[in-house]
């Protein structure tokens, strides 16, 4: 198991290291950067050129424009935590690829025989080993920054890490799960990345709330149907 870990880490970080060409164009108010795994966060200036390894952020004030490839223009609003990393399109061989890695990490799993038995990835409220973030004032702020982020990543047409940012950022902070708009998301997220099998979980697992109310229920039933359509159930 840990040998196919550390390989499954190792393709990751190859992937990861290639990202696009991006550039702070403008910015206002509160733009800070976090370089790597480190905790502090500094300013950024108009014209730095952001690394796959930095973390942006925008205060209650602040927004940033940045340009990808020196073409594409992509603007952070205010209260958004958004990976460099993060900023780009994914092959459906490297969805598949971070996908699995996600699941190795943070989902329940048995071994049988060699052999590696792992849930579906759309279940992101299942058995978790890893334990969700203390559910506390400044935890619960950085979640709802960086669910912001899964947001601006979608608004912008990168449904690959927006998918899998977003059931990271729920597995995370399993109370932000509870609101409709945010499960709705992942799914939107899934669907839009052609992950149609693990969407329908999705839809299937959020239909099943009894919270919804009679339009939530019918946008649902809509798309469970559609999907169901496409794939000939």
């Amino acid at each position: 198991m840990k040998n196919i870990v550390s390989i499954l880490v190792m393709i990751g970080m190859t992937l990861a290291a290639q990202s696009e060409d991006i550039v702070l164009r403008k910015s206002n108010g509160d733009v800070f950067v976090r370089h790597g795994v480190a905790e502090t966060w500094t300013k950024v200036a108009i014209g730095d050129v952001l690394k796959p390894d930095d973390t942006m952020k925008t205060g209650k004030r602040g927004s940033a424009l940045l340009v990808v490839n020196g073409s594409k223009r992509m603007t952070l609003p205010a209260e958004v935590i958004v990976d460099v990393s993060d900023i780009r399109n994914l092959s459906q061989e490297e969805l598949m690829l971070k996908l699995t890695m996600q699941k190795v990490r943070s989902s329940s799993y048995e071994w049988k025989n060699d052999q590696m038995n792992v849930p579906n990835a759309a279940v992101v409220h299942g058995a978790d080993r890893t334990p969700p973030v203390p559910l506390t004032e400044n935890g619960l702020e950085i979640g709802r920054l960086e669910w912001n982020g899964t947001k601006v990543l979608f608004d912008n047409g990168y449904y690959s890490t927006s998918a899998l940012k977003s059931m990271d950022v729920l597995r995370r902070y399993p109370s932000l799960g509870d609101k409709f708009e945010n499960r709705l998301l992942v799914a939107q997220a899934l669907e839009k990345a052609n992950l149609r099998g693990e969407a329908l979980s999705e839809y299937v697992s959020i239909s099943q709330s009894e919270k919804l109310t009679a339009g939530q229920r019918e946008t649902v039933a809509e798309r469970i149907a559609q999907l169901r359509k496409q794939s000939g159930e």
